[in-house]
């Protein structure tokens, strides 16, 4: 079983290596790693091409203008090869080397359409401090409505989703990982399987983290991917999820 794994950069030179190492130090063998990038003006290139030896031709990158981050994500996607297709962002890095294998082995039951697991949020100068930890582990498909989803870099499913029910909605600027997991959890039932395992660890500061107006945008969007699918919700619903948030960070699990 392949996997396809897509990153997406511009101007990711200080956090890239990690990310790539990650990938590259996985257990799992038949891993494609797919690069999009969005012509950057860095070192981003230069990394690019310093590490595409050691993945022995299972590395494909682009470089050229998109039309955003979920455009260049999209485009990964559809370069992919893999049976199975995950998201693993430039400043991230997977926390184990057995992530993927364990992706794989859980996608030997073959009723599994999609998977997912728990992430830890790293203090960007110190990446052995975890700020917060986000479990998916008591999801359900109605806290959505509340704004919650599963940790989107832990989310996998077939490729073949994909092209059956769509891509990344390019005119959301923060939340289309919101809506497409919502649309094929909520909408298209896929049946998911939670792994307990810390996928990853993410630095504070990525785009859905970064501010107050940005979080004020991404209700906003939470609310329009809701109502475009059926599910009402309202900007007060939303206010409950910083509740659970706040005890993530006052509850870090080590």
């Amino acid at each position: 079983m392949k996997i396809s794994l897509v990153t997406v950069t511009f101007n990711s030179a200080m956090t890239l290596p990690a990310t790539i190492q990650s990938v590259l130090f996985q257990s799992y063998p038949d891993i494609e790693y797919i690069i999009v990038d969005g012509a950057s003006k860095d070192n981003t290139l230069s990394i690019i091409k310093e590490y595409e030896p050691y993945f022995n031709g299972r590395m494909h990158w682009i470089s050229e203008s998109d039309k955003g981050l979920y455009d260049a994500m999209n485009k990964g996607i559809r370069m992919a090869t893999g049976d199975i297709v995950g998201i693993i962002n430039s400043d991230d890095f997977y926390h184990h080397r057995e992530v993927i294998t364990r992706v794989a082995e859980t996608f030997q039951d073959k009723s599994v359409q999609a998977v997912y697991g728990d992430v830890r949020f790293v203090n960007s100068t110190d990446l052995n401090k975890t700020v917060r930890y986000y479990s998916s582990k008591n999801f359900s498909l109605k806290r959505f409505r509340y704004g919650f989803m599963p940790a989107h870099p832990t989310f996998f499913t077939y490729r073949k989703y994909f092209e059956e029910f769509g891509y990344y909605k390019t005119d959301y600027k923060i939340a289309a990982d919101f809506e497409l997991l919502l649309r094929f959890m909520y909408i298209h039932r896929l049946k998911c399987k939670y792994i307990l395992l810390d996928f990853m660890k993410m630095r504070m500061g990525g785009t859905s983290t970064a501010s107050l107006k940005s979080n004020w945008l991404l209700n906003k969007e939470i609310v329009r991917a809701c109502k475009e699918n059926g599910i009402w919700t309202c900007m007060f619903l939303l206010m409950f999820k910083y509740i659970i948030k706040g005890f993530e960070f006052v509850f870090v699990k080590e």
